[in-house]
């Protein structure tokens, strides 16, 4: 197996990312729901509130960061696989070239990550031109990279499992909106109540938002910071097993 049979993949999801950056619209569908946020809660309902110390942007707008690269980097990747193995059928011609599935979900992953970070970076630019507390640490980025590559491994998982593309949609709607709102994006994951704290200490979002808030890493960031890691590696090992028992 050739060791780098993943760069193709890659190559051709990089070559059609280039053409939907050509277009505004995608531009504006990466970018208009954290804007939409960052006004409506930023700049409306915190302009006076304080949460751990620092003004209320200045805790959103991480939230913001984490949650647009789970966003991005889980959705293009699960609707895009999940279509070229049901409709298109290009999956099954990765699956016959002579790589290896770890191949294959090395190049889909890594291209989630690029959408992902891509769809980040404009939060970030936002995050500068309106908060003077907010900056890039190397928990940050760190952080943030970790988040691409779990939720971009998540995607392939959700691609392969789901049975249509409506699918994606469902589980869209039971794992990755609730991780979204409840995840530490908008309030302290402390303020949630004691009930469902279990449950949410479950989603891996949860742990994104703790750590990538750390000006320096302590306890509790680096038993998160372990947990993402942990999901990552689940994830990718998962994901790769499910490429290689495909069967149509």
């Amino acid at each position: 197996m050739n060791a780098f049979g993943w760069y193709p993949i890659f190559f051709r999801e990089m070559l059609l990312f280039r053409r939907k950056l050509l277009r505004l619209g995608y531009l504006f569908s990466a970018m208009v729901v954290p804007i939409i946020y960052l006004i409506a809660f930023g700049f409306g309902l915190g302009r006076n509130v304080r949460i751990q110390e620092t003004d209320y942007l200045s805790f959103l707008i991480p939230g913001l960061v984490a949650m647009s690269s789970m966003n991005n980097s889980y959705t293009w990747i699960a609707s895009a696989f999940n279509l070229n193995r049901l409709y298109f059928k290009t999956f099954q011609v990765f699956v016959q070239a002579p790589i290896s599935p770890s191949s294959i979900m090395v190049g889909e992953v890594l291209a989630g990550m690029v959408k992902g970070l891509f769809a980040s970076s404009l939060i970030i630019v936002a995050g500068f031109l309106t908060s003077p507390h907010f900056s890039l640490t190397p928990i940050f980025i760190t952080t943030l990279l970790l988040n691409c590559f779990l939720f971009a491994n998540l995607g392939v998982i959700t691609g392969m499992l789901a049975k249509s593309h409506e699918d994606t949609a469902t589980y869209s709607n039971f794992f990755i909106m609730p991780m979204a709102f409840f995840s530490g994006t908008f309030f302290p994951v402390d303020k949630v109540p004691q009930l469902i704290k279990p449950i949410i200490y479950l989603m891996p979002l949860t742990h994104t938002n703790i750590v990538i808030r750390k000006a320096a890493m302590d306890q509790e960031g680096l038993i998160s910071f372990a947990v993402l890691i942990i999901c990552s590696i689940a994830f990718f090992v998962y994901g790769s097993r499910l490429i290689k028992n495909y069967t149509e």
